[in-house]
This record gives structure tokens, sequence and C-alpha cells, in this order.
């Protein structure tokens, strides 16, 4: 995948800096990087459903990264300094859902670094020019500053990072997923 856009809240890019994060946000922008995502670039031509399992192969494929199941973050991974020290980024993957459920992903990351689990969040959604070859509600960049930025005004108050991903080039149509009854 291409990263398009990296955008920075309430100081997060100091906060990744001084607790000695870089490295492993680094990692995240590499198995982003290393996922190959091609699409049919046809308006609303492709599944996101796969693009989203590629992403979470990449995530899982690194070591240390822990999957958190159904009702918390995506992705965590943490790093301990000396004995005593640990500090964490959490990853919210956006590019299969609904739009409006960007609003709980930075609910379960708000949650987190409340909790003390996690320093930072990551949110990765796809940039609005891939977000176009997509299914219709599917989030894009757009719809994750809109949401920070104006209509959950909260997170302007937390350490998140938005990422928007593009696809690699051109390649036949993902497979969409059927919708449940």
């Amino acid at each position: 995948m291409k990263i398009t856009s990296i955008r920075f809240y309430d100081g997060a890019r100091q906060k990744i800096s001084k607790l000695g994060l870089a490295e492993l946000f680094l990692e995240v922008q590499e198995i982003l990087l290393g996922v190959d995502i091609r699409i049919e670039e046809k308006r609303e031509a492709n599944g996101a459903a796969v693009i989203r399992e590629k992403i979470d192969a990449g995530f899982g494929s690194r070591s240390d990264w822990d999957k958190i199941s159904a009702g918390g973050i995506d992705w965590q991974k943490r790093i301990r300094y000396n004995r005593s020290m640990m500090a964490s980024l959490g990853v919210e993957v956006q590019v299969s859902a609904r739009s409006d459920l960007l609003v709980r992903d930075i609910v379960h990351l708000r949650n987190s670094i409340d909790a003390g689990d996690i320093e930072a969040g990551i949110i990765v959604v796809p940039s609005d020019a891939m977000q176009s070859f997509l299914p219709d509600r599917t989030p894009s960049l757009s719809d994750a500053v809109k949401y920070i930025e104006s209509e959950f005004k909260e997170a302007m108050t937390m350490p998140l990072i938005v990422i928007a991903v593009e696809h690699d080039g051109t390649g036949p149509a993902t497979a969409k997923r059927k919708r449940r009854a």
C-alpha cells in the first residue's frame, strides 16, 4: 500500500518521540507499506473486506502485535524500557465497515488511552481517492477528519494519528462479501 497522508492530533507526534515509540510507529508504516493491494479502478467495484484481511495479516505476521477481540482496539504492541517502563501503541483498521463506525474506533482508542493500556492511537483509513473504488459507505480520510475535528471534538484532545492508505495499482476487483440477512 501507499501512505498518502498522516495527521497528528493533540501532541501525538511529540508523545511518540518522547516515549521512544518512534520505532514502533515506523513499524506500523512498514506493515502498511508491505501490504500489496491491487484493485479495479472503477467506482465502487471492489470489496473492502479482502483489503482489511490483508492488513490484518500484515500485523499478524509481525512479532508481538496482539489482536484484540471484539470490543477493543484491533491491534496493540508494547515495548519495554528497562524493567519498569512499558509503552504501547494501539491501531484501529477502518477500511471495511460503515464510516460512522469511526466514532466507535475513536471511543475504543480513548478508553484504552484512559485506562493506560496505550499511549497513542492510530486509525488507518482509505484515502479519499481509494475510497471511491470501494463500497459507498466505506470510510475515508475526509470522514475521519470530519469525525475528529467536527462531530466528535473530544477526539481533538487525544493523542491520535490518522493514516490514509491507498492501493498500489490496478488489478482485478477485490471480491465483495454478501451482507448478512
